[in-house]
């Protein structure tokens, strides 16, 4: 029925509302202020007008659905009011109501179809998004970009759409007006269009649509760019290549552009990206971005001074950004440069750094590492709340037992309140901790099994448990414990070396150690403990060119005595004595106290 007739229809309220609906462009949502009837059918009103007057009823509930930012009003279609569509529109606007956001979708869609018109469309795409009905909302955008061409947030919400989906080839041409549309923003547009196809399964198609996109952009070096990283994430590198290097011929100082090609070549050697990077920085030594990045590369290849030098020149450019001040503290106490490390964690908390309490520990371990205990006590005291507060007042006890105040330590961990099961469990192995350090390794495992009466399954107790038995020759304990430990924790690689490596050193069972071994070394490849376990236990079933080539990867990794011991004595046992002997002389100073390194040198007498 047309507009006119409508008044003597039963449902004359609601027919009011929804023509003005219709009249005002407000089918997103009718507003709080009912206009005149006379208006709705057509009658301007002024703006003043319609504040003042209040609404005779109250106004259809709008769906819960996202609201999309307004655009001048298109050209709108002359719109027959029927029984059908006021029926669809009611049915939509009371399904919202009432939270089937379903319903209302479908009934929006239907309406927009029949309607053909674009602030129903757009009104049944808010609420199919909303509602999560893929295709729905698909189709509703789809009439309401047809309706509506000339609105760029109709073909942005599309395209979106359809790339959501997965419809790729379907998406294209419509990411090609999108693209024409930019103009001078089609630079920018290239360089966020990847983020477009983050959830499509086939990235394949990702770099094809990429390629065919860029075509109509051969001189842009953001096109450029967008084809390698699509090309990477397609998985060919070589493309990822070649397109990286040719957005930097268009751009040579496009730092973007000369990381991505880094990443490309870490993929297969480190050595060459880190080359590639100090090239572009010796060209454009103020790029801080890729500095930076050379700097955490540097320190990925654990190259520390060189990571240090690269972040010491960020410093002296941007000596307040915290960042750099903190990995320059970092890699300073990672070298034992204590002074450096000292003045730039300093510094942190005059900068009122956010994580003070970690910087006060890192003050705290490298007092401690020069024996400066009482200043080590005074930082560790100065954590007085927070998740760092048990870690920092375990190591205050710690010192205090280096002090030789045992009981003082103990007696403080045991006046700690922890705030839940496993704060109380760090306690306990900080205080066996102690006691191991101090020889008396049995009150230390009567500590821990006591514990373990409490917390049976608890898997730090257990591994402590065992590591105390060994110490007691408790053989039979340290096993039960580790296979309790790996079917509880299955992926627990050090359970699995903890045993086989026992088992190596006793000299028994070797098939068995080793399969042990071999299975934490998959869970943990790059554990330098793990890997020196498997150099031992090779070095035990007499496999001694293959076991020293674990061992020196092993203390490559970590230059630790006891793995300096056990490549000390294969390399010994191969006839390479003045290297094991020059190798085991330098363990003893580093550390002299080391019980294995002590035995490994007494028995070889090197």
């Amino acid at each position: 029925m047309k507009s006119s007739q409508f008044k003597s229809s039963p449902l004359s309220a609601c027919a009011r509302l929804l023509l003005a609906c219709f009249a005002t462009g407000a089918f997103a949502g009718c507003a709080q202020t009912q206009p005149r009837l006379a208006q709705a059918a057509g009658e301007p009103e002024s703006a003043s007008q319609q504040e003042s007057e209040e609404p005779d009823e109250a106004p259809v509930a709008r769906a819960s659905a996202p609201r999309l930012p307004a655009e001048p009003a298109p050209v709108l279609p002359n719109q027959d009011l029927t029984e059908t569509i006021l029926y669809e529109f009611l049915l939509a606007e009371i399904a919202g109501q009432r939270g089937n956001a379903g319903l209302a979708a479908q009934a929006y869609a239907d309406i927009a179809k029949r309607t053909r018109d674009p602030r129903i469309a757009r009104r049944a795409t808010e609420v199919a998004i909303f509602a999560r009905m893929q295709n729905t909302s698909i189709e509703s955008a789809r009439i309401w970009h047809e309706t509506d061409p000339g609105s760029p947030r109709a073909l942005q919400v599309f395209t979106g759409l359809l790339l959501n989906a997965g419809r790729l080839d379907e998406a294209l041409p419509y990411l090609r007006k999108l693209l024409a549309s930019e103009g001078k923003g089609a630079a920018e547009a290239f360089i966020q269009i990847n983020r477009s196809f983050a959830n499509a399964q086939d990235k394949a198609a990702v770099l094809r649509v990429v390629k065919i996109l860029a075509e109509d952009y051969p001189s842009l070096p953001e096109a450029r760019l967008a084809i390698a990283q699509a090309a990477l994430a397609a998985g060919d590198t070589e493309t990822a290549l070649v397109e990286a290097r040719r957005a930097q011929v268009a751009k040579p100082d496009w730092e973007q552009a000369v990381l991505l090609e880094a990443q490309i070549l870490q993929r297969t050697s480190g050595d060459r990206a880190l080359e590639r990077i100090a090239q572009f920085l010796a060209r454009y030594p103020n790029s801080r971005e890729v500095r930076l990045s050379y700097a955490r590369a540097l320190v990925s290849e654990k190259q520390f001074p060189k990571a240090r030098a690269e972040f010491q020149k960020l410093l002296a450019d941007f000596p307040t950004n915290t960042e750099v001040v903190y990995a320059v503290a970092l890699l300073s106490l990672q070298l034992q440069d204590y002074a450096i490390a000292e003045t730039n964690l300093k510094r942190l908390l005059e900068l009122n750094y956010r994580d003070r309490n970690t910087v006060r520990i890192y003050l705290g371990q490298a007092a401690e590492e020069q024996k400066k205990y009482d200043d080590a006590l005074r930082w560790y005291k100065e954590v007085s709340s927070g998740e760092q507060f048990i870690p920092s007042q375990i190591r205050y006890a710690q010192v205090l037992s280096r002090q030789g105040k045992l009981e003082a330590a103990r007696a403080h961990l045991q006046t700690l309140n922890p705030a839940n099961a496993q704060q109380q469990v760090q306690i306990i192995l900080a205080e066996a901790t102690i006691l191991r350090e101090a020889n008396r390794p049995r009150e230390a495992f009567e500590l821990v099994e006591k514990a373990l009466g409490n917390e049976p399954d608890q898997p730090d107790l257990l591994y402590d448990h065992a590591m105390l038995a060994e110490k007691l020759d408790r053989v039979d304990v340290l096993e039960t414990s580790l296979r309790k430990l790996i079917s509880i924790r299955p992926d627990h690689a050090h359970a699995y070396n903890a045993l086989g490596y026992s088992l190596a050193d006793r000299n028994v069972r070797l098939p068995e150690a080793r399969k042990l071994i071999e299975s934490a070394l998959r869970l943990s490849p790059d554990d330098s403990f793990i890997v020196d376990s498997m150099g031992w236990v090779l070095f035990r079933m007499g496999e001694l060119s293959e076991a020293v080539v674990y061992l020196r990867r092993a203390y490559v990794g970590r230059p630790d005595a006891e793995i300096a011991a056990h490549l000390g004595e294969v390399l010994w046992a191969m006839g390479e004595r003045d290297e094991a002997r020059k190798l085991l002389r330098e363990a003893e100073q580093k550390s002299p106290g080391n019980e294995t390194l002590q035995n490994t040198l007494k028995r070889l007498k090197p």
